[in-house]
C-alpha cells in the first residue's frame, strides 16, 4: 500500500505531526513531502496536493484524505490490527471524545502558545482564556486515564491516535515552561520519551 503524506514544516506544523505520528507508530513505510509554511507559493504548491489549500493531506489507494482527524480515522480503518484506539469500547469512545475537543477547541492556547519545537521561554502573562484552556486539558488528560482500561504511561496505556493529538499540546507547554500537577508532567515526559515523536522532533529542530 502506497502512503504519501503531505506536510508543512516539522518545526512548527503541529496539525501535520499528529498523522505523522500514527504513522511512526504503525511501523508501515510511508513517505513524507514538506511544504515549507508562510511562504509565498506555499497555497500554490499544497493545492496541488489538498483541494483545501492545507496540511495534512495523506495520498493512499482510497484518494486523498485532507483533515488530521479523517487521516487518522483513515489509518485506523486500514490497520485495524494496530489499535490505534482503544480495545475497550467505552474507553475508545471517550478517547475519540477527547481527540474531538483537541481538534475543535482550545483556541486560546493554540493562539497564545503556537508551536515551534526549539521555543523555550515563559510567557510574561498568561491570559486568563489560556490558563483555563490549560487546566481544562490537564482535566482531559485525567479524564482519559480514568476511562482506561490497560496499563501503560500514555492516556490510555499504549499509544494510539489520542496522544498523536496531544503531542503538540506537550510541546507547548514545555516550551513554554507552564507548570504542571505531577501527572500532567509525567504524561509531558512520556511523550518527549515517545520514539516516534523523538523523530519528529530532531527533524523539526533542524529546520532553518
Amino acid at each position: 500500500m502506497s502512503l504519501h503524506l503531505i506536510i508543512g514544516d516539522k518545526r512548527y506544523s503541529s496539525w501535520s505531526m499528529r498523522p505523522w505520528l500514527v504513522l511512526e507508530t504503525l511501523g508501515v513505510p510511508f513517505t513524507d513531502e514538506v511544504i515549507r509554511l508562510n511562504q509565498a507559493d506555499t497555497r500554490e504548491r499544497i493545492l496541488k496536493h489538498s483541494p483545501t489549500g492545507k496540511v495534512p493531506a495523506l495520498k493512499c489507494e482510497l484518494g486523498t484524505i485532507v483533515d488530521s482527524l479523517a487521516i487518522c480515522e483513515t489509518l485506523a480503518e486500514l490497520f485495524p490490527k494496530a489499535t490505534l484506539w482503544p480495545r475497550d469500547a467505552a474507553a475508545r469512545a471517550q478517547a475519540r471524545s477527547a481527540c474531538a475537543q483537541m481538534h475543535s477547541g482550545f483556541t486560546s492556547l493554540r493562539s497564545n502558545m503556537p508551536m515551534d519545537l526549539r521555543h523555550d521561554q515563559a510567557l510574561e502573562v498568561i491570559a486568563v482564556e489560556t490558563q483555563d484552556d490549560i487546566e481544562r486539558m490537564v482535566a482531559l488528560w485525567a479524564e482519559c486515564r480514568a476511562a482506561s482500561t490497560e496499563k501503560g504511561p500514555f492516556l490510555f496505556g499504549q499509544p494510539g491516535i489520542v496522544d498523536a493529538f496531544f503531542a503538540p499540546v506537550a510541546v507547548r507547554l514545555r516550551s513554554y515552561r507552564v507548570e504542571l500537577p505531577a501527572q500532567a508532567a509525567e504524561y509531558v515526559d512520556t511523550i518527549y520519551q515517545w520514539p516516534a515523536f523523538k523523530r519528529w522532533q530532531q527533524a523539526g529542530l533542524e529546520d532553518v
